[in-house]
């Protein structure tokens, strides 16, 4: 059976997203899952991180997704919030051509602008569960429209304790819809939860190992040497770039503060920062503007960036599941990666427990001696301007261009009295305007096809319903 994508069938809409962010080839998890939810399928997904399991639920509802309904389609819920910031980019990207609009619920974030977007036309709608709740039970989300709903990450989401939440909202969506639950694991809360609220669904368990290409090492430590001796690894190793995960946010703030005295290129994120701190840091580091990310495990789970080469245990975890999640941020999509281990004494048995379940040998090595010619050397990377990395959605915004109208909802503007006005526009169709968010005292356009410049000069001349409006392309 063919692997790529053209075996589903899908819309040149959803095509044409998929070819420009490079997805040519099904994943193990994609070819089983994407079928059986395109039928209308239950399906509980049994699979770990890096497998490419949100293109599995995504292509799917992107594909079923209706532009004319204005009220949600579907609802996925996820443990964190940088995954739920992550699943929505991705969802926005795969539906970008067939105008799909995917709005954020997260909490520590203002839930007035969510209640605005809420207002307008949404198609699917992405989030943490207590955000969710809060707006359903003000009625600021209407879930009678939502026919397909994901739970993301589930074994994590309940073991946070998310679980009457979850089971709420099940209950406010219509029993008429399509559930998939996608998890690393099956405990026996998941499996209850699937049987109180899903439709017979089929269980996909898929067979990816849970140590695709990545070269595993261990190295011995101890807890009064460990940073220094972190600071001497990167020395040796010199990474362009790495994400750095400790058990702890006190060691986070500790080893952030100690290798930026040092000139590192690095940034934190953990649980204790709010939610705008956090976001700046996962866009910095994605773009490659910081080199280094230190985190808790919150981040594990909605770090997604291309070409990730080392991971770093500063702690070993005592779950080996976090183990997992942690070294899956590198050797994705088929890539090779690296994931190091720092080991004190007191943590020796919980790396031989990982080395069990991943099924190799915990060879503690001696953490490698540095030269202060090497020092040198790594304190001049330091100060050279890191090399940017590749943002997958690049690719697909390279013709889209995103304008700013400075009039919005008090001036009684609506999203069709932009379209009305572009399409008058010799040569300017429909299909050549993208997604519209009508704001308070603003407005944003996206024109596609590469016709931004067209728009934007013939706009400076129109009225949009009857008033002048000043139009730019927008800052990114």
């Amino acid at each position: 059976m063919s692997n790529t994508f053209e075996q589903f069938q899908l819309s040149g809409e959803i095509r044409e997203a998929l070819a420009g962010m490079k997805y040519e080839q099904a994943t193990e998890v994609q070819s089983l899952v994407i079928p059986r939810l395109l039928e209308g399928s239950d399906v509980i997904v049994k699979a770990k991180t890096g497998s490419g399991k949100t293109a599995a639920f995504a292509v799917p509802m992107c594909e079923k997704a209706v532009w004319e309904e204005n009220k949600p389609q579907a609802l996925v819920l996820t443990p964190t919030r940088e995954l739920a910031m992550q699943v929505k980019e991705d969802i926005q990207n795969i539906g970008r051509f067939k105008r799909l609009k995917a709005a954020l619920l997260v909490g520590q974030q203002p839930a007035a602008p969510q209640r605005v977007e809420l207002n307008q036309k949404v198609h699917i709608v992405t989030g943490t569960p207590g955000r969710v709740l809060d707006h359903i039970e003000k009625g600021t989300l209407n879930l009678e429209n939502v026919k397909y709903v994901v739970l993301d990450e589930a074994d994590e989401m309940l073991n946070m304790g998310f679980i009457d939440q979850v089971e709420h909202i099940l209950a406010e969506v219509p029993k008429e819809r399509i559930t998939s639950l996608f998890s690393a694991t099956l405990p026996q809360k998941v499996i209850k939860l699937s049987e109180k609220y899903m439709n017979e669904p089929e269980i996909i368990e898929t067979v990816l190992e849970e140590k695709p290409h990545i070269d595993f090492t261990w190295l011995e430590t101890s807890r009064e040497t460990k940073i220094e001796d972190l600071y001497k690894f990167l020395v040796k190793e010199q990474p362009e770039s790495a994400v750095l995960f400790c058990n702890q946010k006190d060691m986070v703030d500790e080893l952030t503060s100690y290798l930026k005295d040092r000139g590192l290129s690095c940034d934190k994120i953990h649980g204790g920062l709010e939610q705008k701190e956090r976001t700046q840091v996962m866009e910095e580091f994605k773009r490659g503007t910081t080199r280094y990310l230190i985190a808790s495990d919150v981040a594990a789970r909605g770090i997604d960036v291309l070409d990730m080469p080392l991971v770093i245990n500063v702690d070993v975890p005592i779950e080996t599941e976090k183990f997992i999640h942690r070294t899956g941020r590198t050797a994705r999509a088929g890539k090779e990666g690296k994931a190091v281990t720092f080991v004190i004494p007191q943590e020796r048995r919980y790396a031989d427990m990982i080395g069990r379940r991943l099924k190799t040998e915990v060879d503690l090595e001696p953490v490698p001696f540095t030269t202060a010619l090497e020092e040198k050397s790594f304190q001049q990377k330091m100060n050279e301007v890191p090399q940017l990395k590749k943002d997958k959605s690049a690719p697909l915004e390279k013709n889209i261009t995103k304008l700013y109208f400075n009039g919005g909802k008090k001036k009684k503007l609506r999203a069709f009295d932009f379209v009305g006005t572009i399409t008058s526009i010799p040569g300017i169709e429909a299909d050549d305007i993208g997604i519209i968010t009508v704001e308070s005292l603003a407005t944003y356009v996206d024109i596609l096809n590469g016709k931004g410049s067209v728009v934007l000069q013939d706009m400076q001349e129109r009225k949009v319903k009857g008033k002048n409006l000043k139009v730019r392309e927008a800052r990114r």
